[in-house]
């Protein structure tokens, strides 16, 4: 009985939450550690499966990062890496295009509806969906060419909507074009931020591999429950936000920025961290506010 009063309770205080976010677009960016094992994963997608079984429209945006570079050193290549971005050469970006087109975003789909969900893969083979332009970075003065590497300057929102509106989850694997066709890789992050940043959802959330922020590195208990982007900006200046956690902030920023109302980034190695975070008084990870 008092198992039953507590789920009963919970499904209470999750209530009005479920009637705040009803037909509310919610971007996800999966990555990480979420995707390192299939029950990891199934979890993950059993929350967008509830998200949309309530009435929200979640976006799903995949990275592949680990899968790509195994499949490279399979076919004798070494990856490599500055500041984080992939250098990209055309063998490269074909190994890129076709682990997330035709590996990673299939299996996602598929297990969507296996959980009894609708899901659509949006992989950009037109090279119309998702458009970037190239990207180049800076170190120590000198201008790096990354080789077919994108940053984002447009996105399909109409065919987004479209099957938000129908009740399906997009599932956007981050493979860009430019002008000319020509497939440009691009960070999840920097994909899923663009997209939220068009569509100004009402939220987006980044599942990582750590509970949230820290505000002292050398502290593991210093995560912060919720920061505003003038705390962020701080920590970023004194290089306390680096690494990998760098794309995502500013992933959040570009969003606030553009008018979403609130950013998080959450561990997606905990079981249902979505659902704690939307659904629940207290989340689990870091929200970020304007």
């Amino acid at each position: 009985m008092e198992e039953a009063i507590e789920k009963a309770r919970i499904l209470i205080e999750a209530l009005p939450y479920i009637r705040s976010f009803r037909d509310k677009i919610v971007v996800v960016k999966l990555g990480g550690s979420a995707m390192d094992s299939g029950d990891a994963l199934d979890t993950v997608l059993q929350d967008i499966v509830f998200m949309e079984t309530v009435g929200m429209r979640p976006i799903l945006v995949h990275g592949g990062g680990p899968e790509i570079s195994k499949e490279m050193k399979r076919r004798g290549l070494k990856p490599k890496f500055v500041k984080g971005h992939r250098v990209t050469d055309a063998e490269t970006i074909d190994i890129v295009a076709d682990v997330l087109r035709n590996k990673i975003n299939p299996d996602i789909v598929s297990r969507i509806k296996k959980l009894g969900g609708m899901a659509e893969g949006v992989t950009n083979e037109d090279g119309k969906t998702l458009r970037a332009r190239k990207k180049t970075i800076v170190v120590d003065g000198e201008e790096i060419d990354l080789g077919f590497v994108g940053e984002m300057v447009g996105v399909d929102c109409g065919l987004l909507f479209n099957l938000c509106l129908r009740g399906v989850v997009p599932v956007i694997a981050p493979v860009a074009a430019d002008e000319t066709g020509q497939k440009l890789n691009v960070q999840a992050d920097s994909v899923a931020a663009f997209i939220a940043s068009q569509l100004r959802p009402e939220k987006i959330v980044f599942l990582s591999d750590t509970h949230g922020i820290r505000t002292d590195p050398n502290d593991p208990e210093s995560f912060a429950s919720s920061l505003s982007e003038q705390e962020l900006a701080e920590l970023i200046e004194k290089g306390i936000i680096d690494g990998g956690m760098l794309p995502k902030v500013e992933g959040c920023l570009l969003a606030l920025q553009a008018g979403v109302t609130k950013a998080h980034i959450i561990d997606g190695r905990i079981p249902h961290a979505l659902l704690l975070e939307i659904f629940t008084d207290k989340g689990i990870g870091t929200q970020i506010v304007q």
